[in-house]
């Protein structure tokens, strides 16, 4: 069974989840991380063949609804929400003014290195920008998102979802944007941003899924009692459940 996921849920998909879902219901979990607005592009190209989609981001679903789109998807549903924090390196010798100073003044000092993700193919590069711009309304000062952030494809800055952790535990980063549950799973220090965004999770079977049986075997143990202690326990915030798009497609199969 093929499962396409939000990077930023990759540890906690390989070291909890999947096997899991495997003790509990036999079944092999073959995951694809990656950005999720990327993973849709891939999904749509039709070159491998999935069977779930778990988005950290609405938007992203909503490029794979209706006949435009090639009706990929009809409905999702929310799993759960994760602020967008500030991971850093407790070796950096940037890690206490961090934490004690303003995060934004603190990247701007020469010689700080800043890892993010493309907003072309991630949702949270999307956040990042969207973070700096609020950040830079707030403080009067209309040249801190190119301070900070530089180009939107700045090459010293954005890298793949799924390699952003170790770049920043082997010391090539002094801190990077992440998930709260991202860096949770990897015992990365955080520091707020100070801003209410973050990612909403959600969960849908493709309408082309290989393995349907097996998809709404895997979507129903995550709202399984079990499957929601995992995510609770991962970093994963609870959100009240909510099916967006036609709630009568969701298969039979399916208990949320």
């Amino acid at each position: 069974m093929k499962v396409a996921y939000a990077g930023s849920l990759v540890g906690l998909m390989v070291n909890k989840i999947a096997p899991a879902f495997k003790a509990a219901d036999g079944i092999t979990l073959d995951g694809l991380p990656g950005g999720s607005t990327g993973l849709v592009s891939q999904i749509k190209s039709g070159t491998s063949a999935f069977d779930v989609f778990i988005s950290a981001a609405p938007s992203a679903n909503a490029g794979l609804m209706g006949v435009a789109n090639g009706n990929w998807e009809s409905w999702y549903a929310a799993l759960g929400t994760a602020p967008l924090v500030i991971g850093y390196n407790p070796s950096s010798r940037f890690a206490q003014a961090l934490r004690t100073q303003s995060w934004y003044k603190v990247m701007q000092q020469p010689g700080f290195k800043l890892g993010r993700t493309d907003p072309a193919i991630d949702p949270k590069g999307v956040l990042v920008e969207k973070l700096l711009t609020q950040v830079a309304a707030s403080t009067n000062d209309p040249s801190l998102v190119n301070a900070v952030l530089g180009p939107t494809e700045n090459p010293a800055q954005v890298f793949p979802e799924e390699s952003l952790v170790a770049r920043l535990q082997t010391g090539q980063l002094d801190a990077g944007f992440f998930y709260s549950n991202e860096a949770k799973q990897a015992g990365i220090p955080t520091v707020s941003t100070g801003y209410p965004l973050g990612a909403s999770f959600t969960v849908t079977i493709l309408s082309k899924a290989p393995d349907p049986a097996q998809a709404e075997a895997f979507v129903t143990y995550l709202y399984s009692p079990a499957g929601r202690q995992l995510l609770k326990a991962g970093g994963i915030l609870p959100e009240a459940l909510k099916v967006t798009g036609n709630a009568a497609s969701v298969p039979k199969g399916v208990k949320l």
